[in-house]
Protein backbone atom coordinates (compact mmCIF):
# COMPACT_ATOMS: atom_id res chain seq x y z
CA UNK A 1 0.00 0.00 0.00
CA UNK A 2 1.54 3.31 -1.06
CA UNK A 3 1.25 6.61 0.81
CA UNK A 4 -1.36 8.05 -1.58
CA UNK A 5 -3.64 5.04 -1.05
CA UNK A 6 -3.21 5.30 2.72
CA UNK A 7 -4.26 8.97 2.61
CA UNK A 8 -7.37 8.06 0.60
CA UNK A 9 -8.31 5.37 3.12
CA UNK A 10 -7.82 7.73 6.07
CA UNK A 11 -9.87 10.42 4.34
CA UNK A 12 -12.68 7.94 3.71
CA UNK A 13 -12.42 6.58 7.26
CA UNK A 14 -12.93 10.07 8.72
CA UNK A 15 -16.04 10.59 6.60
CA UNK A 16 -17.48 7.19 7.50
CA UNK A 17 -16.66 7.59 11.20
CA UNK A 18 -18.52 10.90 11.51
CA UNK A 19 -22.11 9.55 11.82
CA UNK A 20 -20.84 6.83 14.15
CA UNK A 21 -19.11 9.39 16.35
CA UNK A 22 -22.15 11.65 16.60
CA UNK A 23 -24.42 8.69 17.42
CA UNK A 24 -21.89 7.34 19.92
CA UNK A 25 -21.73 10.68 21.74
CA UNK A 26 -25.54 10.75 21.68
CA UNK A 27 -25.67 7.38 23.41
CA UNK A 28 -22.99 8.56 25.82
CA UNK A 29 -25.17 11.39 27.14
CA UNK A 30 -28.24 9.18 27.40
CA UNK A 31 -26.57 6.22 29.07
CA UNK A 32 -24.50 8.35 31.44
CA UNK A 33 -27.85 9.59 32.74
CA UNK A 34 -29.09 6.02 33.20
CA UNK A 35 -31.26 5.72 30.07
CA UNK A 36 -30.21 2.91 27.77
CA UNK A 37 -31.07 3.80 24.21
CA UNK A 38 -30.91 1.24 21.42
CA UNK A 39 -33.16 3.51 19.37
CA UNK A 40 -30.17 5.42 17.98
CA UNK A 41 -30.69 3.66 14.67
CA UNK A 42 -34.30 4.81 14.37
CA UNK A 43 -33.54 8.41 15.30
CA UNK A 44 -30.72 8.55 12.75
CA UNK A 45 -33.01 7.14 10.08
CA UNK A 46 -35.79 9.64 10.82
CA UNK A 47 -33.31 12.51 10.80
CA UNK A 48 -31.82 11.33 7.51
CA UNK A 49 -35.21 11.32 5.81
CA UNK A 50 -36.54 14.61 7.11
CA UNK A 51 -33.26 16.44 6.55
CA UNK A 52 -33.09 15.23 2.94
CA UNK A 53 -36.79 15.89 2.32
CA UNK A 54 -36.80 19.43 3.67
CA UNK A 55 -33.44 20.25 2.11
CA UNK A 56 -34.93 19.26 -1.25
CA UNK A 57 -38.20 21.14 -0.67
CA UNK A 58 -36.62 24.35 0.65
CA UNK A 59 -33.32 24.21 -1.21
CA UNK A 60 -31.45 24.89 2.05
CA UNK A 61 -29.36 22.22 3.73
CA UNK A 62 -29.49 24.13 7.01
CA UNK A 63 -33.27 24.05 7.10
CA UNK A 64 -33.03 20.35 6.29
CA UNK A 65 -30.59 19.91 9.18
CA UNK A 66 -33.03 21.66 11.52
CA UNK A 67 -35.89 19.43 10.35
CA UNK A 68 -33.79 16.31 10.86
CA UNK A 69 -32.79 17.34 14.39
CA UNK A 70 -36.40 18.15 15.29
CA UNK A 71 -37.60 14.76 14.00
CA UNK A 72 -34.91 12.96 15.98
CA UNK A 73 -35.67 14.93 19.14
CA UNK A 74 -39.39 14.13 18.81
CA UNK A 75 -38.54 10.42 18.79
CA UNK A 76 -36.15 11.01 21.70
CA UNK A 77 -38.99 12.70 23.58
CA UNK A 78 -41.23 9.69 22.94
CA UNK A 79 -38.50 7.41 24.27
CA UNK A 80 -38.13 9.63 27.33
CA UNK A 81 -41.88 9.69 27.88
CA UNK A 82 -42.06 5.90 27.72
CA UNK A 83 -38.97 5.10 29.80
CA UNK A 84 -38.82 8.03 32.26
CA UNK A 85 -42.38 9.26 32.79
CA UNK A 86 -44.18 5.92 32.44
CA UNK A 87 -41.19 3.84 33.63
CA UNK A 88 -41.46 1.43 30.72
CA UNK A 89 -38.80 -0.99 29.56
CA UNK A 90 -36.08 1.08 27.93
CA UNK A 91 -34.96 -1.65 25.53
CA UNK A 92 -38.46 -2.30 24.25
CA UNK A 93 -39.01 1.44 23.78
CA UNK A 94 -35.82 1.67 21.73
CA UNK A 95 -36.78 -1.28 19.56
CA UNK A 96 -40.21 0.27 18.96
CA UNK A 97 -38.59 3.52 17.81
CA UNK A 98 -36.37 1.61 15.38
CA UNK A 99 -39.36 -0.17 13.82
CA UNK A 100 -41.42 3.02 13.78
CA UNK A 101 -38.73 5.01 11.98
CA UNK A 102 -37.98 2.24 9.50
CA UNK A 103 -41.62 2.04 8.45
CA UNK A 104 -42.66 5.68 8.60
CA UNK A 105 -39.71 7.06 6.64
CA UNK A 106 -40.39 4.83 3.65
CA UNK A 107 -44.16 5.40 3.84
CA UNK A 108 -43.88 9.19 4.00
CA UNK A 109 -41.16 9.27 1.34
CA UNK A 110 -43.35 7.29 -1.04
CA UNK A 111 -46.32 9.53 -0.31
CA UNK A 112 -44.37 12.76 -0.80
CA UNK A 113 -42.06 11.92 -3.70
CA UNK A 114 -43.34 8.66 -5.22
CA UNK A 115 -39.84 7.37 -5.93
CA UNK A 116 -39.97 4.00 -4.23
CA UNK A 117 -39.36 5.26 -0.70
CA UNK A 118 -36.44 7.55 -1.50
CA UNK A 119 -36.03 11.28 -1.92
CA UNK A 120 -34.88 13.06 -5.09
CA UNK A 121 -31.17 13.77 -5.46
CA UNK A 122 -29.88 16.84 -3.63
CA UNK A 123 -27.81 19.41 -5.44
CA UNK A 124 -26.11 22.72 -4.72
CA UNK A 125 -27.24 24.46 -1.54
CA UNK A 126 -29.47 21.50 -0.64
CA UNK A 127 -26.48 19.46 0.53
CA UNK A 128 -23.34 20.13 2.55
CA UNK A 129 -20.33 21.20 0.51
CA UNK A 130 -16.73 20.41 1.37
CA UNK A 131 -14.74 23.07 3.20
CA UNK A 132 -11.11 23.80 2.33
CA UNK A 133 -9.23 24.72 5.49
CA UNK A 134 -6.78 27.64 5.55
CA UNK A 135 -3.24 27.00 4.28
CA UNK A 136 -4.14 23.59 2.83
CA UNK A 137 -2.69 24.49 -0.56
CA UNK A 138 0.32 26.20 0.99
CA UNK A 139 1.20 23.22 3.18
CA UNK A 140 0.47 20.58 0.53
CA UNK A 141 4.11 20.35 -0.73
CA UNK A 142 5.47 19.78 2.81
CA UNK A 143 6.45 16.10 3.15
CA UNK A 144 4.05 13.88 5.16
CA UNK A 145 2.44 16.66 7.21
CA UNK A 146 1.31 18.63 4.16
CA UNK A 147 -0.57 15.81 2.40
CA UNK A 148 -2.16 14.69 5.68
CA UNK A 149 -3.45 18.20 6.36
CA UNK A 150 -4.57 18.99 2.82
CA UNK A 151 -5.99 15.58 1.86
CA UNK A 152 -7.17 14.02 5.14
CA UNK A 153 -7.99 16.86 7.53
CA UNK A 154 -9.10 19.47 5.00
CA UNK A 155 -11.87 19.06 2.44
CA UNK A 156 -14.77 17.79 4.56
CA UNK A 157 -18.25 19.12 5.18
CA UNK A 158 -19.13 21.25 8.19
CA UNK A 159 -20.69 18.34 10.11
CA UNK A 160 -17.41 16.43 10.09
CA UNK A 161 -15.71 19.27 11.94
CA UNK A 162 -18.73 19.71 14.21
CA UNK A 163 -18.47 16.01 15.14
CA UNK A 164 -14.77 16.37 15.94
CA UNK A 165 -15.41 19.48 18.06
CA UNK A 166 -18.25 17.66 19.83
CA UNK A 167 -15.73 15.30 21.44
CA UNK A 168 -13.92 17.90 23.60
CA UNK A 169 -17.24 19.70 24.13
CA UNK A 170 -18.78 16.49 25.48
CA UNK A 171 -15.78 15.87 27.71
CA UNK A 172 -15.97 19.41 29.09
CA UNK A 173 -19.72 19.28 29.69
CA UNK A 174 -19.64 15.92 31.43
CA UNK A 175 -16.49 16.34 33.51
CA UNK A 176 -16.04 20.09 34.02
CA UNK A 177 -19.55 21.47 34.57
CA UNK A 178 -22.14 21.19 37.34
CA UNK A 179 -24.67 19.93 34.82
CA UNK A 180 -22.31 17.14 33.75
CA UNK A 181 -21.60 16.15 37.36
CA UNK A 182 -25.31 15.90 38.08
CA UNK A 183 -25.92 14.01 34.84
CA UNK A 184 -23.31 11.40 35.73
CA UNK A 185 -24.63 11.20 39.28
CA UNK A 186 -28.13 10.48 37.98
CA UNK A 187 -26.74 7.49 36.11
CA UNK A 188 -24.98 6.17 39.20
CA UNK A 189 -27.22 7.06 42.15
CA UNK A 190 -30.44 8.90 41.25
CA UNK A 191 -31.74 8.71 44.83
CA UNK A 192 -28.80 10.79 46.07
CA UNK A 193 -29.42 13.38 43.36
CA UNK A 194 -33.11 13.51 44.25
CA UNK A 195 -32.26 13.94 47.93
CA UNK A 196 -30.14 16.98 47.09
CA UNK A 197 -33.19 18.66 45.55
CA UNK A 198 -32.28 18.20 41.87
CA UNK A 199 -34.90 16.79 39.51
CA UNK A 200 -33.93 13.33 38.30
CA UNK A 201 -36.67 13.43 35.68
CA UNK A 202 -35.51 16.80 34.36
CA UNK A 203 -31.88 15.71 34.06
CA UNK A 204 -32.78 12.48 32.32
CA UNK A 205 -35.06 14.25 29.86
CA UNK A 206 -32.27 16.75 29.16
CA UNK A 207 -29.87 13.89 28.41
CA UNK A 208 -32.40 12.15 26.18
CA UNK A 209 -33.05 15.34 24.18
CA UNK A 210 -29.31 15.98 23.77
CA UNK A 211 -29.08 12.42 22.51
CA UNK A 212 -31.85 13.18 20.01
CA UNK A 213 -30.10 16.33 18.81
CA UNK A 214 -26.79 14.54 18.20
CA UNK A 215 -28.58 11.67 16.43
CA UNK A 216 -30.24 14.32 14.28
CA UNK A 217 -26.82 15.62 13.24
CA UNK A 218 -25.69 12.07 12.49
CA UNK A 219 -28.73 11.26 10.36
CA UNK A 220 -28.58 14.57 8.52
CA UNK A 221 -24.95 13.95 7.66
CA UNK A 222 -25.82 10.56 6.19
CA UNK A 223 -28.35 12.05 3.76
CA UNK A 224 -26.95 15.52 3.03
CA UNK A 225 -23.22 15.11 3.57
CA UNK A 226 -22.09 11.55 3.03
CA UNK A 227 -24.80 10.91 0.42
CA UNK A 228 -27.01 13.17 -1.68
CA UNK A 229 -30.47 11.78 -0.87
CA UNK A 230 -32.37 9.46 1.43
CA UNK A 231 -32.81 5.78 0.63
CA UNK A 232 -34.56 3.03 2.55
CA UNK A 233 -32.68 1.85 5.67
CA UNK A 234 -29.67 3.99 4.78
CA UNK A 235 -28.43 3.99 8.39
CA UNK A 236 -27.48 0.33 7.74
CA UNK A 237 -26.96 -0.65 11.36
CA UNK A 238 -24.77 2.33 12.24
CA UNK A 239 -26.80 2.97 15.38
CA UNK A 240 -25.93 -0.48 16.70
CA UNK A 241 -22.28 -0.08 15.68
CA UNK A 242 -22.24 3.21 17.62
CA UNK A 243 -23.54 1.36 20.69
CA UNK A 244 -20.75 -1.21 20.32
CA UNK A 245 -18.22 1.62 20.02
CA UNK A 246 -19.69 3.19 23.17
CA UNK A 247 -19.19 -0.03 25.12
CA UNK A 248 -15.70 -0.41 23.67
CA UNK A 249 -14.92 3.16 24.77
CA UNK A 250 -16.33 2.46 28.25
CA UNK A 251 -18.58 5.52 28.08
CA UNK A 252 -15.70 8.02 27.68
CA UNK A 253 -15.68 10.71 24.95
CA UNK A 254 -12.04 10.57 23.81
CA UNK A 255 -12.07 6.79 23.71
CA UNK A 256 -15.28 7.00 21.69
CA UNK A 257 -13.43 9.01 19.05
CA UNK A 258 -10.81 6.27 18.70
CA UNK A 259 -13.38 3.47 18.66
CA UNK A 260 -15.52 5.15 15.98
CA UNK A 261 -12.49 5.92 13.83
CA UNK A 262 -11.51 2.25 14.07
CA UNK A 263 -14.94 1.23 12.75
CA UNK A 264 -14.72 3.86 10.03
CA UNK A 265 -11.26 2.63 9.09
CA UNK A 266 -12.47 -0.95 8.74
CA UNK A 267 -15.39 0.15 6.56
CA UNK A 268 -13.09 2.28 4.41
CA UNK A 269 -10.66 -0.62 4.09
CA UNK A 270 -13.49 -2.95 3.06
CA UNK A 271 -14.75 -0.49 0.46
CA UNK A 272 -11.29 0.09 -0.96
CA UNK A 273 -10.09 -3.51 -1.16
CA UNK A 274 -13.14 -5.40 -2.36
CA UNK A 275 -11.01 -7.46 -4.76
CA UNK A 276 -8.40 -8.65 -2.29
CA UNK A 277 -6.34 -11.81 -2.69
CA UNK A 278 -4.51 -13.48 0.20
CA UNK A 279 -1.99 -16.22 -0.60
CA UNK A 280 -3.57 -16.64 -4.00
CA UNK A 281 -7.09 -17.00 -2.59
CA UNK A 282 -9.66 -14.34 -3.47
CA UNK A 283 -11.37 -12.87 -0.43
CA UNK A 284 -15.16 -12.56 -0.95
CA UNK A 285 -16.45 -9.03 -1.33
CA UNK A 286 -19.12 -9.71 1.28
CA UNK A 287 -16.46 -10.57 3.86
CA UNK A 288 -14.68 -7.26 3.32
CA UNK A 289 -17.93 -5.33 3.61
CA UNK A 290 -18.84 -7.22 6.79
CA UNK A 291 -15.67 -6.21 8.67
CA UNK A 292 -17.32 -3.47 10.81
CA UNK A 293 -20.16 -5.79 11.78
CA UNK A 294 -17.77 -8.61 12.61
CA UNK A 295 -15.87 -6.24 14.87
CA UNK A 296 -19.17 -5.23 16.48
CA UNK A 297 -19.89 -8.84 17.42
CA UNK A 298 -16.35 -9.34 18.69
CA UNK A 299 -16.53 -6.24 20.86
CA UNK A 300 -19.95 -7.13 22.27
CA UNK A 301 -18.78 -10.67 23.01
CA UNK A 302 -15.44 -9.71 24.49
CA UNK A 303 -15.96 -6.36 26.19
CA UNK A 304 -19.52 -6.31 27.52
CA UNK A 305 -18.50 -8.14 30.68
CA UNK A 306 -15.42 -5.96 31.19
CA UNK A 307 -17.05 -2.61 30.51
CA UNK A 308 -19.04 -1.51 33.55
CA UNK A 309 -22.05 0.65 32.61
CA UNK A 310 -23.58 3.29 34.91
CA UNK A 311 -25.02 1.50 37.91
CA UNK A 312 -28.51 2.92 37.55
CA UNK A 313 -28.62 2.36 33.81
CA UNK A 314 -31.75 0.71 32.46
CA UNK A 315 -33.70 1.00 35.70
CA UNK A 316 -36.56 3.53 36.03
CA UNK A 317 -36.32 5.73 39.08
CA UNK A 318 -39.18 5.55 41.54
CA UNK A 319 -39.16 8.39 44.03
CA UNK A 320 -39.48 7.31 47.64
CA UNK A 321 -42.33 8.84 49.55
Amino acid sequence: MDFATLLQILDSALRLATPLLLACLAGLFSERAGIFDIGLEGKMLAAAFFSAAYAYITGSVWLGLAAGCIASMVLAGIHGLASITFRGNQLISGVAINFLAAGLTVLIAQNWFEQGGRTPALEGAARFQNITLPFSETLAPVPVIGPIYSQVISGHSALVYIALLAVPATWYILFRTRFGLRLRAVGENPAAVDTSGVSVTGLRFAAVLICGFLCGLAGAYLATGLSANFVKDMSAGRGFIALAALIFAKWRPWHALGACFLFGLLEAFGNRFQNLSVLGVDVPVQLMQALPYVLTVVILAGFVGKAIPPRAGGAPYVKER
